[in-house]
């Protein structure tokens, strides 16, 4: 299993808009990224498309720090902090690798639904088996 999960990149130039920097939406798209491919690792992803179930967000929070550039070499470190009934709080840091500093964190609050209905469904013990919990901030 693995509860933490890095992916690194690099900023592309399509990311920057006219004030220079990351998008602010670009890091929201790099934290669902990052979510999607934890989650195919770990096989939580194929687990509950088995189940007939699939994931939707409810909540983003972003917290931006420091901006990122075209060119920048960025790691995203995600994990689960908790499941709920239906609910999944997954955090996230955004790390400028050369330097090591977190240039953003936030969090999404995720639902576990029917693929089929929409509705929000329990959340097997499999499910969560799959991704484990820390509720400790990892080390970068």
């Amino acid at each position: 299993m693995e509860v933490v999960h890095r992916v690194q990149f690099v900023v592309p130039e399509s990311a920057v808009y006219r004030n220079g920097h990351a998008n602010n939406v670009a890091y929201l798209q790099w934290m669902q990224d990052a979510a999607i491919k934890h989650s195919a690792a770990c096989g939580g992803t194929q687990l509950a498309q088995m189940l007939g179930a699939t994931w939707v967000v409810r909540m983003h929070h972003v917290e931006y720090l420091s901006p990122a550039f075209a060119g920048d070499h960025i790691m995203i470190v995600t994990w689960v902090a908790n499941f709920r009934k239906v609910r999944s709080l997954r955090r996230y840091k955004v790390i400028r690798v050369k330097d090591r500093k977190i240039i953003a964190q936030g969090e999404t609050d995720w639902v576990f639904v029917d693929a089929r209905s929409g509705r929000p469904r329990a959340i097997p013990r499999e499910i969560a088996d799959c991704f484990g919990v820390s509720d400790k901030e990892p080390e970068e």
